[in-house]
Order: C-alpha cells, then structure tokens, then sequence
C-alpha cells in the first residue's frame, strides 16, 4: 500500500484520512492541517519525510503564473526544502493539466459552456489552465485576480491585460508572507464578502475553493461553481446559498475532494516515487485511470 501524506497551512478541522484504490493499486492518504504555522509544517514533513510515498503540499502555492512567467513563493520554498527522501509537490505540475482537461471535457459532454456564458474567474494565476481553457470555451471571462488578491476595484478581461500587471506585482507579492495572499488557518471558514456584484453577475464562478469562499456573498442563487477541495460540509454551505451545479475536478474520495496536491502525489507514487512526471505522462495516467470530473446537483 502506498502512502500519501498531505500538509496544508489550511485549517486542521478539515483533516481527512481515507484509503482508496487507484490503477490497481492501493493508497492510505492523509490530511493534516497546521492552521497556519509555518513551523508546524514544517516540523511534519520532517517527521514522514521517508516514511511517506509522496507528500502533497496544500493551502500554500510554491508558485505563482503569470501566462509567460513563473514566480516563487518564499514560504512555499522553506517548507520543500525540508524534505530530503519523499517527493513534495503543491499540485501546480498537474492542476493546469486537469483543470484545462475538466472545462473541456464539460464543453464536450454538457450543456454548460452552451451560449457565452458569463464567468467570475476568482484567480487567474493559480488556475491558469482553467483560465485558459474557460477563454477557449467560448466564455466572456472576467479575471478577479485584483479584485480580490489586492481588493483593487480591476476587473480584467484577458489574460494578456493579467500577464502585464502580473509581471509588475507578482515579484513583489512572492515575498510576502503566504497568509497575505491567501486564506490560511482558520481564516479559511470566515467569510468577508468583497466585490460582490461580480459574483452576482456571472453565471458561472471558478477557482479555489477556499478562495472564493473567503469573498462571496450570502446568496448566490442558480449559480455554477466549478472548483476542488470540498467537504460533505462545503457542500451543504453551497447548497444553502442557493447554488445550483457544483463541479469538482478532483473525484470523491470516501465523501470529499482532495486538492490537486494530493492528486499529483497519488500519480507521483503510483509512477514509482521519482518526482514530479512530465505533461504526457500526467495526461495519459489521468486517461488510464478514467478521471473525469464531478457533478452534482444541488437544487
């Protein structure tokens, strides 16, 4: 049985272990939260770094893509460094990849990209395949990468306006402290609503859960939200704002969605262990092992 270790600086009240069976082969993951600490992730990867088949490196990101360019996160670097034997990825190596794949495969197989659907976009960089595949699809996208990062009163409209202002604070917002850029700990269950009308008057709202989660409204009535990493929890919350279709990219593992990090972890050991595996290679594991996204139904 192979053995995946996830450590995020997310909330440990969303610690999940289950065991699952993926091309024939069997995995025990775990989750285990830090609620922020830097030091306490740190001090985990220590402890399974060995003893784990792979690690998936959650609520922080090691980089940030800017179409063209890519930018390293500090703290997400102190923390990779730490483990000498066990392969540690954040997800980046596969999410484009799987995230590009799931708005294709809704375009080819559901009526939800029927007409020019209207999309927040909650952030770009972190999702770039999605993004990418969302302007692909015929969307009238609109990127909230300022509105909500920064709280900048910028809506941006392609990912060429994103590329140019990205390349100017992107090297500057890398050497923050991660919990500048992105809920961590407990904030991930706090809500403060920011740019509210974007929310309302997009269709379709994409991108990471905890994110968009941190800025929405109380109500978002008939509304599509594709994105990962949910709970049972998570689920019902949605369903109680009045959200109508939830899509995961990630599948249902024993009740919840892992993040990407886990994913790319589970294809790192099951590849053998040697590190993160080249675009073919994700591409054709994703096609073995049949993963296509999730859909429910939630009115």
């Amino acid at each position: 049985m192979k053995f995946i270790v996830g450590v995020s600086l997310g909330a440990s009240v969303r610690d999940h272990a289950v065991t699952v069976n993926l091309g024939g082969e069997e995995f025990r993951v775990e989750r285990f939260g830090t609620n922020g600490d830097m030091q306490r992730i740190m001090a985990l990867v220590e402890e399974y770094d060995g003893k784990a088949d792979a690690f998936g490196l959650g609520g922080i990101d090691l980089y940030i893509s800017t179409v063209d360019r890519r930018y390293e996160f500090r703290d997400a670097r102190k923390i990779v460094q730490v483990a000498k034997k066990t392969p540690i990825v954040d997800g980046s190596g596969l999410k484009h990849i799987l995230e590009r794949r799931t708005i294709e495969y809704l375009a080819a197989n559901t009526d939800i990209f029927k007409g020019r659907r209207k999309v927040l976009m909650t952030c770009a960089v972190d999702r770039l395949g999605m993004a990418q595949a969302l302007f692909a699809a015929g969307c009238d996208v609109t990127i909230g990468d300022f509105l909500y990062v920064l709280n900048w009163p910028l809506p941006l409209k392609s990912l060429k306006s994103l590329a140019r202002l990205a390349r100017i604070v992107a090297p500057i917002m890398v050497k923050l402290p991660f919990s500048m850029v992105y809920p961590t700990g407990e904030r991930q269950g706090q809500g403060k609503p920011r740019q509210v009308k974007y929310f309302l008057e997009n269709e379709i709202i994409a991108g990471d859960f905890h994110f968009m989660r941190q800025y929405m409204p109380p109500e978002l009535p008939g509304k599509i939200v594709i994105t990962n990493t949910v709970t049972r929890e998570d689920i019902l919350y949605l369903q109680e704002r009045g959200v109508k279709t939830l899509i995961t990219t990630t599948p249902d593992m024993d009740g919840r969605s892992f993040g990407t990090n886990i994913m790319e972890a589970i294809l790192i050991a099951l590849a053998g262990g040697s590190g993160e595996l080249s675009e073919e290679q994700y591409s054709r594991m994703l096609d073995e092992l049949a993963i296509t996204p999730r859909i429910i139904e939630l009115q």
